[in-house]
């Protein structure tokens, strides 16, 4: 009977053990990924980079975390998430030591694209928590993981700390580098302790949903339109906030003359509702069906993203209020990233490897299209903050869809039908 019991106890405990360890490793990964949207501030200083390497340098490194997310999402519910996880992170300790010593231009963009991905932990995540986590709580449990996006703010707090408090010759003979440089060094000793901590206290033998099942049957779910427009929607939601959590920090030094510091500390008041808020979107969807949230997240963010690309002459906005608009954004993001994944275990609980990897995927790729575009964009109109008619041109070209999409299943179900009713297929 004893046995029994703590048998049982072990079982009930390991979703919530998988939820917090998968967690603080996508929260430590997120970091790496992100990192270069704040250090390539003092790298572009310091290596004399033009804006066209900046931001090509910070590209490369989304790209590197959009690109293989189906990948690993296969390969997640294949192997179990313990083993990709803890690999991924042992991976991503390597470029992050090598760029605490890089001092060539190759060198940052060659370990911008491998600790690049770090970025597709994401989607280890959903896999490795949908297989463990009761269907109940899969809302809530996803919701929580998710907020580790805050691991964004990671360096934007880490970063000015290091160059105020170790000194630019660095400690120990130049064992740990001074500066900028000693955040990834810090960084790889991280994923390598927590590299340890996955392998050695998830629980075993780990959960694998697509273990022989073949690629085509794995692949099948993504011939379905409906995964594509999840992914335009991710790319409003996450896209957006991948893309403006590493091009803030430079728009705040460029356009309103803040130090390092402040414009961390500012894209940081961006980031943490965007992540944090994930949980609460999740609830909200629960509660009020994922469509009227998204709706409402879409209609939010464009009417915000509209009043930041107005021109100088006609809205001249203070960084107080732009701070304002872009924290409404944040708010958006965060509560929309919850509502639009909400839907991939719904209706595809047998793929979320596959069908989540392949919607992380186009909505990490927005981000990494969007940063050029709005270096484009930004020197075309000659108005910086022009970019941000791309972000409304995508969220609302997401409205209008999700809007015709909806109006469809109102007329087969009959117009007695709410179009906000939370019914299937929106």
């Amino acid at each position: 009977m004893p046995s029994s019991v703590t048998r049982l106890s072990t079982a009930s405990s390991a979703p919530s053990k998988v939820l917090l360890i998968s967690t603080i490793s996508f929260t430590l990964l997120f970091a790496v990924w992100l990192m270069l949207g704040l250090l390539g501030i003092p790298i572009r200083k310091e290596y004399a980079l033009s804006s066209h390497q900046m931001e090509w340098l910070l590209a490369t490194a989304l790209l590197a975390g959009s690109l293989p997310r189906l990948h690993f999402g296969i390969l997640t519910d294949r192997l179990g998430g313990r083993l990709v996880m803890a690999l991924l992170l042992v991976w991503a300790s390597v470029p992050c030591f090598w760029l605490s010593r890089a001092d060539q231009v190759w060198e940052f963009f060659a370990c911008a694209f491998l600790a690049g991905i770090a970025g597709n932990s994401f989607t280890v995540g959903i896999s490795w928590n949908s297989a463990w986590s009761p269907s109940n709580r899969l809302g809530t449990a996803l919701g929580v993981f998710g907020a580790g996006n805050v691991g964004a703010s990671l360096t934007k707090f880490l970063a000015p700390l290091a160059l105020t408090l170790v000194p630019t010759a660095g400690l120990l003979g130049g064992w740990i580098p001074g500066g900028w440089r000693v955040v990834p060094l810090v960084y790889s000793v991280l994923c390598l302790l927590m590299a340890g901590w996955v392998w050695f206290f998830s629980p075993a033998p780990d959960r694998c949903p697509g273990r022989g099942r073949t690629t085509r049957q794995m692949l099948a779910p993504l011939s379905n339109v409906r995964v594509w427009r999840f992914g335009l929607y991710y790319v409003v939601v996450f896209g957006s906030y991948v893309a403006l959590a590493a091009w803030l920090p430079s728009y705040y030094v460029d356009q309103f003359g803040l130090s390092l510091g402040s414009a961390g500390a500012l894209t940081t008041g961006f980031i943490f509702p965007a992540s944090l808020l994930r949980p609460f979107g999740g609830w909200l969807s629960d509660r009020f069906g994922a469509r009227l949230i998204t709706y409402s997240v879409f209609l939010v963010m464009g009417a915000a993203f509209l009043l930041l690309c107005l021109p100088t002459k006609i809205l001249a906005l203070n960084v107080e209020t732009f701070t304002a608009l872009i924290l409404v954004v944040g708010v958006g993001m965060g509560i929309g990233t919850a509502s639009v994944f909400k839907y991939v275990p719904v209706y595809f609980p047998k793929d979320v490897g596959a069908v989540g990897g392949l919607v992380g995927l186009v909505g990490a790729l927005g981000g990494f299209a969007l940063l050029p575009l709005f270096g484009l964009v930004s020197r075309t109109t000659g108005q910086p903050q022009s970019a941000f008619l791309v972000l409304l041109a995508f969220t609302l070209f997401s409205l209008g869809w999700l809007h015709l999409t909806v109006l469809g299943i109102r007329r087969q179900a009959g117009p007695a039908t709410s179009v906000l009713a939370p019914a299937t297929g929106s």
